[in-house]
C-alpha cells in the first residue's frame, strides 16, 4: 500500500482499492473514451415480437413464410417496385396478405430497406429512426445502414432516436423475417412515427427523396392495418373507401380522412409518407394486390367480434419511365394527353354542379363538402381550374397545376379558393352566389418546350419559371384577349411571374406547355 500511497498521497479511498483493479478501470474508461463508435455499432437490437406475432423457432418461422410466399399469387408487375404497404398483424392472420407483396420483390437487388411504422405502445411526436447497430430476428441479424441514416437523423428537430419507440414495437419487426427469406445483401433503415402533421409527413419524405438520390436499389416498406372496429360488416366499406385514396395515391386526402376519422389506417402517417416520397420521385402506379380482415380468416362473421382489416399494396412506375425528381416536382403526376377531353357531358356537370356545392356549403358552415366519388374518370389525379364570374366580369379564378389528387377533390377544393381566397378580389358572399357563373378548366400533363415555336395559341396554355418566380396563362387567355404569341408571352412574364416582359427569349428561363378541356355551366345550359 506504500506504492499507492506515494502515487496517489494520502486519499484514504485509493488506499483500499488494488493496483490491479485501478488499472482495469482506466483501460475501461479509455475504451469508452477512444472506441465509443465501435461499442454502439456492434449493439443488437433483440426481437420483441418473436413467439408473439410470429414464430420464434428458426426452421419454423422459415417453413411459415416461405409457405405463404409460395401460396401468394399476385398479378405480375412490369415496372420497377419502389414501396409495399403491408399489413403487420400476427402471421396467422396477416401472412398471408403481406406476402402478395414480398413476392414481387423476390430476388430483386435491393441493398438499403427503410421500414416504416406506427407507434403502439409508446405516446411521442416526431419521428425516431435507429441509428446503427442490428436488428435481430430468429432468421439472422440485419445491419442498420449507418450511412443513409445519417442523412436523415437530427437533421430536423423532429427526427431524432428515440430508443422507447423501438423497445416494444411489432409493427416494424414483423416485416423483417419476410425480407429476410425474399432478399439477400440489404441494409435496414428502421423507423417509427409518433404524433406528426401533414407538414413532419412532407419533411421526412423530403430528407429520404435527398438521400435516395439517384438510387434505384432502395426499397420502402410502410407497414400498416386497415379497420379496426366490432362490426365485421362496416370493415370492408370503410377499408374500400381507404383503399380508393391509396390507389389514387391521395396522400392530402389520405391524411385528412384520417384525421376526421372517415378512414382508418393504424400506419396512417408511414402510409401518407409513403405515398409523397414516392410522388416526388416519380412513382405513379399504386395497386392493390390482396385484401382481407380478420373476419373471413376466423369465419367469425358475428356482430360485436373485433375485426381488423389487411391488405397489400405495391407502388411502382413503368418499366424504364421513372420520371427526373425535379421533373417530377414541377409537373405532377404524369397522364395521357387525350385525358383533359375523355369527360362526358355528364362527368362536366357532376364537376360543375360540385363546385357550386361546394362553395355554397363552404359559405354555409365554413367546411369543406364531404364527397366521395366513385367514377374512375374522376378519380384521375389532374389539375384543374375554376373560374367564377359575375356578370361577365371575372370574380375570382384559382387553380392547381399539378395533379396531387383526384380531379373532383381538385374542383371541390379549387372551388372554394376561387371565392374566397383569390386576392385580387372580395371574398364571395352567399347572397351573391346566385349570381355566380362557373367555368372549369381541366388540366393536362405539362410538357416542356425548349422554344416558343412549339406554343400554339388558343390551344396551348402556358406555365413559364425562372428560379423561384413562374407565372402561368390558360389556354383560352390568348382567345380572349386576342393577343399574340409575342404579347401573350410578355404579358405572362412580366404580369404573370414578375420577370422581365422578354424573359421567355433569354436562356435558362423553362417554358411548359398543356392543354384545357374547357366547360361552363352556361355552355351546358345550352346543350340541355
Amino acid at each position: 500500500m506504500e506504492k499507492i500511497s506515494k502515487v496517489y498521497g494520502n486519499n484514504a479511498n485509493f488506499h483500499c482499492v488494488p493496483q490491479g483493479l485501478i488499472r482495469f478501470f482506466i483501460i475501461l474508461v479509455l475504451c469508452f473514451a477512444l472506441c465509443p463508435l465501435r461499442l454502439w455499432a456492434d449493439e443488437i437490437k433483440q426481437p420483441t415480437a418473436a413467439g408473439k406475432f410470429y414464430p420464434d423457432n428458426p426452421e419454423v418461422l422459415s417453413r411459415q413464410v416461405d409457405k405463404y410466399l409460395a401460396d401468394a399469387d399476385p398479378e405480375g408487375i412490369d415496372g420497377e417496385i419502389f414501396a409495399l404497404v403491408v399489413p403487420h398483424a400476427g402471421y396467422d392472420f396477416s401472412g398471408p396478405v403481406a406476402a402478395y407483396a414480398y413476392k414481387l420483390i423476390r430476388g430483386k437487388p435491393y441493398k438499403t430497406v427503410i421500414i416504416i411504422a406506427g407507434s403502439h405502445y409508446y405516446g411521442f411526436k416526431g419521428v425516431s429512426i435507429y441509428p446503427t447497430g442490428f436488428f435481430r430476428t430468429p432468421l439472422g441479424d440485419i445491419e442498420i445502414d449507418r450511412d443513409f441514416i445519417s442523412k436523415l437523423l437530427n437533421l430536423d428537430p423532429e427526427i431524432y432516436f428515440d430508443p422507447q419507440a423501438f423497445s416494444q414495437e411489432h409493427s416494424l419487426e414483423v416485416q423483417i423475417p419476410f425480407l429476410q427469406r425474399s432478399l439477400t445483401g440489404w441494409k435496414i433503415v428502421p423507423i417509427i412515427m409518433g404524433e406528426c402533421t401533414l407538414l413532419s409527413c412532407k419533411k421526412l419524405a423530403g430528407l429520404i427523396k435527398e438521400a435516395i438520390g439517384a438510387r434505384r436499389d432502395v426499397l420502402v416498406v410502410a407497414s400498416t392495418d386497415m379497420y379496426h372496429g366490432h362490426d365485421y360488416q362496416e370493415c370492408p366499406i370503410m377499408d374500400g373507401l381507404t383503399n380508393s385514396f391509396l390507389n389514387n395515391m391521395d396522400d392530402e386526402g389520405l391524411y385528412y380522412g384520417l384525421r376526421e376519422g372517415k378512414l382508418q389506417l393504424c400506419g396512417g402517417l408511414p402510409a401518407v409518407t409513403t405515398l409523397i416520397l414516392a410522388k416526388s420521385l416519380g412513382h405513379k402506379v399504386s395497386k392493390l394486390l390482396k385484401y382481407t380482415n380478420s373476419a373471413e380468416v376466423t369465419g367469425n362473421k358475428i356482430k360485436g367480434i373485433w375485426t381488423v382489416g389487411y391488405s397489400s399494396w405495391v407502388i411502382d412506375a413503368p418499366a424504364g419511365q421513372r420520371i427526373d425528381p425535379e421533373q417530377s416536382r414541377m409537373v405532377g403526376q404524369i397522364h395521357n394527353k387525350e385525358d383533359a377531353e375523355m369527360f362526358s357531358l355528364k362527368q362536366k356537370k357532376k364537376l360543375l354542379e360540385l363546385a357550386r356545392s361546394s362553395v355554397e356549403t363552404y359559405l354555409k358552415t365554413g367546411r369543406r363538402l364531404e364527397v366521395y366519388e366513385t367514377d374512375p374518370e374522376l378519380l384521375k389525379p389532374m389539375g384543374a381550374f375554376v373560374t367564377l364570374s359575375q356578370k361577365g366580369e371575372l370574380r375570382g379564378c384559382i387553380g392547381n397545376l399539378i395533379g396531387s389528387q383526384p380531379i373532383y377533390l381538385t374542383i371541390r377544393d379549387m372551388a372554394v379558393e376561387a371565392a374566397v381566397s383569390d386576392p385580387r378580389f372580395l371574398p364571395v358572399k352567399l347572397v351573391d352566389l346566385a349570381k355566380i357563373e362557373i367555368e372549369i378548366s381541366a388540366l393536362s400533363a405539362m410538357e416542356r418546350v425548349d422554344t416558343a415555336d412549339k406554343i400554339i395559341l388558343g390551344k396551348h396554355g402556358v406555365l413559364i419559371k425562372q428560379g423561384y418566380r413562374s407565372g402561368v396563362f390558360l389556354p383560352q387567355v390568348a382567345t380572349e384577349t386576342g393577343w399574340s404569341k409575342e404579347e401573350f408571352l410578355s404579358n405572362l412574364c412580366s404580369h404573370k411571374a414578375g420577370l422581365p416582359d422578354d424573359a421567355w427569349k433569354k436562356k435558362g428561363v423553362e417554358l411548359y406547355i398543356f392543354t384545357a378541356e374547357v366547360f361552363s355551366e352556361k355552355e351546358l345550359r345550352t346543350a340541355e
